[in-house]
């Protein structure tokens, strides 16, 4: 077979690689809030991670809250204004994380997901991971079952394709608010001066100075046909054009091109990057922050109904 599943167990949560036999390219999903810690390729004769991610689950446990690398954002993204909001006539304040005034990212970056599939043959390595959410946020008392499913294939010349796809499905007897997301930390093994950055907006979310959407838009078409990131700084949310191919993200240097591939159930782009200019943040999400109040992409969920988002990472030596 041209792909293989390994899975270690040696840590208190499961690490899962997903390897292409013949490009050699590898992906280590935790089974601590399945994300992903690790997509590998070789480059000139050794192993490149293009994520920032953790040095263990240990570390991942200890360290997640700072800056959430990878985590999973879910049932809300980003901030939620004073962690309150109200839905079907009720109100609502979670007892998640909170950055100052805000909650932030969801509730479920530091929860244990179940192996409960894995598929190895010649077409790809897959995995599958559930966590089952028992409503037991006060500030988010509806039950849910979150599946994420990680899929490693052969792309050719355009290089190693990884699928994530996202399925949550309401458990509970009444619509539930609903928002997605994903937070990983991208690096390809430079500075972010040494690289470029292309993606199809041109306009981006107006924020307060919290961070929260005001309800404007402002047009910035910088990263239309790609640009420099030399001494650029963003902590911004685009409006990306999914109903086109070049909805995709591209960032390249000289040595490496990651292409992020949403589709239309990720229709937002957060783009964060760290002082340190190391790495760069670039997240999928469904909404904009504070959806719960604002309603900006807020996605309401049916009783028994499941929602599905996904998108990709293309990973190829070469500009």
């Amino acid at each position: 077979m041209s792909f293989e599943v390994l899975i270690d167990r040696s840590a208190q949560y499961p690490v899962i690689t997903l390897r292409n036999k013949i490009s050699g390219a590898e992906a280590d999903v935790y089974g601590f809030g399945g994300l992903l810690n690790a997509f590998r390729l070789p480059v000139e004769g050794r192993m490149v991670n293009v994520i920032e991610g953790f040095a263990s689950v240990a570390d991942a446990i200890a360290n997640i809250t700072h800056g959430f690398k990878s985590a999973k954002l879910s049932p809300y993204v980003c901030r939620l204004h004073k962690g309150s909001y109200a839905f079907q006539e009720r109100s609502f304040k979670v007892n998640g994380f909170y950055m100052g005034d805000h909650a932030i990212h969801g509730l479920i970056y530091n929860r244990p997901f179940d192996i409960i599939d894995t598929t190895e043959d010649a077409a790809q390595a897959a995995l599958t991971l559930q966590y089952r959410y028992e409503g037991d946020d006060v500030g988010y008392p509806f039950p849910f079952t979150m599946q994420v499913q990680w899929k490693l294939k052969d792309g050719g010349s355009l290089g190693d394709r990884l699928t994530v796809v996202t399925s949550f499905t309401n458990r509970h007897h009444d619509v539930v608010p609903l928002s997605d997301g994903w937070h990983p930390y991208f690096t390809l093994g430079n500075s972010l001066d040494e690289c470029s950055l292309q993606f199809n907006s041109g306009m981006q979310v107006a924020f307060s100075k919290d961070l929260l959407p005001t309800g404007d838009t402002l047009p910035d078409e910088r990263f239309l046909h790609g640009a420099s990131l030399k001494g650029v700084e963003l902590d911004n949310c685009f409006l990306l054009d999914t109903s086109k191919e070049s909805s995709r993200c591209i960032l390249q240097n000289g040595r490496l091109r990651l292409t992020i591939e949403p589709n239309a159930s990720y229709p937002y782009l957060q783009i964060y990057t760290p002082p340190h200019r190391k790495s760069i943040a670039i997240e999928n999400l469904s909404s904009a922050p504070d959806a719960f109040n604002n309603g900006i992409g807020l996605i309401v969920v049916n009783s028994g109904e499941k929602k599905e988002f996904s998108t990709s990472y293309v990973l190829a030596a070469g500009a």
